[in-house]
């Protein structure tokens, strides 16, 4: 069952499917509706398990039908097993009727003649994105004050027109996040407003809500102002186009001098807040981005590997400054006395000291098992060196970087989840004592709602008690709906990666066994139940595990007591973290919904 039922649609997204020799629509998001009868177009020929777009007949008196306008995937091919995807989570691209209509009303009269907004329309904002971003939430711009900096970064003011008692705003909730799968992405808020009309657009005036953050030479931030503003993208950038500016300014020159000094700034305000970061100790890890392509039709795929710019670390680290700056100022704001706000925070606890334990181990292991140079290799927790230097300084390239790599990922494993909570507390991850997710309004319910709130913090207004005992049961629902929210985007890129495991292995079952695909990768990690590989071409993770290792090699298999390898029962090793091994596909377990794996073992 879908997590939320959607309002009434006019237009649907459903499924072709044949029933009694007629193609008919099965609507995946309103399960007890009766099936419909597709009235098709006659040029586009359809077949079961095709993906459309319908527009419902609501002028039938008698039989339920839908008119066919729109074919999003084809049946069998990648997309129709996502979009099967999106369905299994309750992910309607389509909005309900009530919200469309509220959207038509903002796009006809979108505030920008709002006398309350401070005219920053000639300041040189630009928006830094993936170049095929189109709901831009943030645009910085930086300039000289003194011999420090005056940091702006502007976010979409998606909480003007996204306002509590609205369809609007009632269905953001329920979606909680815009979700993403290989190609294509479900919005949290309908496009002609997350591409539209609160997207900051180049070329085009947009309402933001405008953080001021002062910073000294050092890059510390001294104060910070919040004003709401009308401002004007000069630029949309990509990370590629900011960065080729950056390495060679000369060459790469913009045609507009204060776009160049702006992004010159920038780039010396990240370098300075990445300094400070360590000194914090927070930890960088090199994390391979996977990213996977899947065409409209048929079951193609390419799999490449999405490497971080420094321009994307720069702004990133704007970005984090902005949510920490925000989450201070609406705990000081609840900390004085007579104000009502209700602040959401996002909290990362410190690693359990256990966890820390067994990793110190674990690396005392490699050190030996491995005979690597404890200099390099070798980190304590009480030692002199802090665990983001003894990281930044393993080796990514040359014999040992894909052992690099396995210590980066058991790194990420010691840490806690982060989670959204009512109360404030530190963020390890960031390495600040409060944090909190104002930097995606228009992908993030939580981000329209601390949006809402700072305002309301700002103007001095005093809520009713009607508004506050809503707001405290609003502020309930968006905490739950953004960590499940959380939960289900990381099932879908768990499904997603089964997918791509599909395509890699379903045609090996095919051929002999002496013929199938000899996959080489790297153990990232083990357990007592399960082997962790990444697979050198293309780069996924796949799991072993222990139990049909034990039936291929026909004896009990163990973990050391250091978690570094496995080994038979009689001693005799099988593999270490960070070794490399060969693996191949079985066969396909129906009881279980998984393929076996069999490691190439002596």
């Amino acid at each position: 069952m879908p997590w939320y039922r959607p309002a009434v649609r006019s237009t649907i997204v459903a499924i072709v499917v044949e029933d009694a020799g007629q193609l008919k629509l099965r609507d995946p998001f309103e399960p007890e509706r009766e099936l419909l009868m597709l009235v098709p177009k006659q040029d586009t020929p359809l077949r079961a398990g095709d993906w459309v777009r319908a527009r419902l007949d609501h002028e039938a008196s008698h039989v339920a039908r839908a008119f066919f306008e729109e074919r999003h995937a084809t049946a069998g091919s990648a997309r129709a097993h996502l979009y099967g995807i999106a369905a299994e989570h309750g992910l309607d691209p389509v909005f309900p009727d009530a919200v469309e209509a509220e959207v038509h009303a903002l796009v006809s009269s979108p505030g920008l003649d709002d006398p309350a907004l401070r005219d920053y329309r000639a300041l040189r904002f630009v928006t830094i994105d993936g170049a095929t971003s189109r709901d831009l939430d943030q645009a910085v711009q930086v300039e000289r004050e003194g011999d420090g900096f005056l940091l702006r970064y502007a976010l979409a003011d998606a909480a003007y027109y996204v306002r509590p008692g609205t369809a609007l705003f009632e269905e953001a909730v329920k979606r909680g996040a815009s979700y993403y799968l290989p190609g294509f992405m479900i919005p949290m808020l309908p496009r002609a407003l997350s591409e539209g009309i609160i997207s900051l657009n180049p070329q085009v005036e947009r309402r933001a809500l405008v953080f001021e953050m002062h910073l000294d030479a050092a890059g510390k931030c001294l104060r910070t102002e919040v004003v709401r503003a009308r401002v004007f993208s000069h630029a949309k950038l990509s990370f590629e186009r900011a960065q080729a500016f950056v390495d060679d300014p000369a060459t790469n020159a913009f045609d507009d001098a204060e776009i160049d000094t702006s992004l010159m700034l920038l780039t010396q305000v990240g370098r300075l807040l990445m300094q400070d970061a360590e000194t914090r100790d927070v930890v960088r890890y090199r994390r391979e981005e996977l990213g996977i392509d899947v065409g409209a039709e048929g079951l193609t795929l390419s799999v490449h590997l999405h490497p971080r710019l420094e321009i994307e670390r720069y702004n990133e680290q704007c970005s984090l400054l902005c949510n920490v700056e925000g989450a201070k100022l609406l705990r000081d704001g609840v900390m004085a006395a007579g104000v009502e706000i209700q602040p959401i925070y996002r909290v990362h606890p410190s690693p359990e000291p256990e966890k820390v334990r067994r990793f110190e181990k674990l690396l005392a292991a490699m050190v030996r098992v491995h005979q690597l140079d404890p200099a390099v290799f070798g980190w304590r927790a009480a030692g002199a060196v802090a665990l983001n230097d003894f990281l930044d300084g393993l080796p990514s390239t040359g014999p040992h970087a894909r052992l690099s790599q396995a210590i980066h990922r058991q790194a990420v494993m010691v840490n806690v989840r982060s989670e959204f909570t009512e109360d404030p507390g530190q963020h390890h991850g960031v390495g600040a004592e409060v944090y909190a997710r104002f930097s995606a309004p228009m992908r993030e319910i939580v981000g329209v709602f601390l949006h809402k709130e700072t305002w309301e913090l700002l103007s001095g207004s005093v809520p009713s008690a009607e508004v506050i005992a809503r707001d405290e049961a609003l502020r309930e629902r968006i905490v739950l709906r953004s960590n499940e929210a959380k939960q289900i985007q990381g099932r879908i890129n768990q499904l997603a990666h089964l997918y791509v495991l599909d395509q890699l292995f379903a045609n090996d079952l095919l051929r002999p066994v002496k013929d199938r695909t000899h996959w080489r990768g790297t153990v990232m990690g083990l357990t007592r139940d399960k082997l962790h590989v990444t697979f050198e071409e293309p780069p996924v993770d796949v799991k072993l595990y222990v139990d049909d290792l034990e039936e291929q090699l026909r004896t009990r298999v163990e973990l050391s007591d250091d978690g570094a390898s496995l080994r038979r029962a009689d001693g005799e090793g099988i593999c270490r973290i960070g070794e490399p091994v060969s693996v191949r596909v079985d066969r396909w377990d129906p009881s279980r919904k998984r393929f076996v794996l069999r490691m190439d073992v002596d």
